[in-house]
């Protein structure tokens, strides 16, 4: 079978019109086309080559090459009728050895467990990817009306979401300068959140300790989340409530407050310092 006709006539139109540029870039830039691809993968699979070539910004070609490559190497599998890629054995095997020891996820499990029964909802562990937040993990509560919006391996852009501005929030001033000065393409799924406005809520997080966001994301849903930060103070994840918007408005001191005593036992449990609170004065 013809690689055109693998991939199915819809994936395949245009694939003669691409062409990728033959210089040093290609070569300077090849593992960060495979970590795009592997990251889009793990994000959702399986996935049509249009739909890599969407999310990555790779034309079909360059994502045709790399994943052939990835599918001789068992990181990507063909799906029945070749009309799709997901994740292959070596990318399964990779992700499982990941989580074996010294694994935020491992660490994070009972607070996540210990807040979900808290507060009756659902508890998020996030994680930074570049300009975006990922969803690593999340305890659902006893309440009936659940926040399934994220699910693990989720991505959102850094700022959007309570955990993914907790771990904004508390980068250096410099960083979050370079992030939302970068950022604007990325929020035109959420018209009620712009880089001035996240500007603003970084600095009201800061001052608050937390991050607090109603209304923003999702109708009638809210959030809270605090940074997780190494003795050093650099973010190494989030942790994160997620509700209906008035009970995390009513209840946002005290969920403010057991978010924060988890996230100071899972920082010693790392072995690592100070508490994440009231960190506004960091700027470099």
């Amino acid at each position: 079978m013809s690689e055109l006709a693998a991939i199915g006539t819809e994936d395949a139109e245009g694939l003669v019109s691409d062409r990728e540029p033959d210089d040093e870039s290609r070569a300077t830039n090849a593992t960060q086309k495979v970590c795009a691809i592997l990251r889009a993968l793990s994000a959702r699979s399986p996935q049509r080559l249009s739909e890599v070539s969407a999310w990555t910004g790779l034309n079909k070609v360059t994502v045709l090459r790399i994943i052939e490559t990835l599918i001789a190497e068992g990181f990507v599998d063909r799906e029945a009728g070749g009309r799709g890629f997901a994740r292959g054995r070596e990318f399964i095997a990779l992700a499982a050895s990941a989580g074996r020891s010294h694994d935020i996820r491992e660490l994070a499990r009972p607070s996540l467990v210990r807040l979900a029964d808290l507060s009756e909802d659902t508890a998020l562990l996030s994680i930074r990817s570049g300009l975006e937040s990922v969803c690593i993990d999340r305890q659902v509560g006893a309440f009936p009306i659940r926040a399934n919006y994220l699910d693990i391996g989720s991505r959102r852009p850094l700022g959007v979401g309570a955990g993914s501005l907790a771990i904004l929030a508390w980068l250096p001033q410099r960083e979050i300068e370079a992030v939302l000065g970068v950022i604007g393409p990325h929020l035109a799924p959420y018209p009620r959140l712009s880089a001035e406005m996240i500007r603003d809520l970084v600095r009201e997080s800061r001052d608050r300790g937390c991050v607090v966001l109603l209304d923003r994301v999702v109708d009638r849903m809210g959030a809270i989340g605090v940074p997780l930060l190494s003795e050093t103070g650099a973010v190494v994840g989030a942790l994160s409530i997620a509700a209906l918007t008035e009970r995390i408005a009513e209840r946002a001191d005290t969920l403010c407050g057991a978010l924060l005593r988890e996230a100071d036992l899972i920082r010693r449990e790392m072995g690592r310092g100070a508490a994440p609170a009231r960190q506004k004065d960091r700027a470099s």
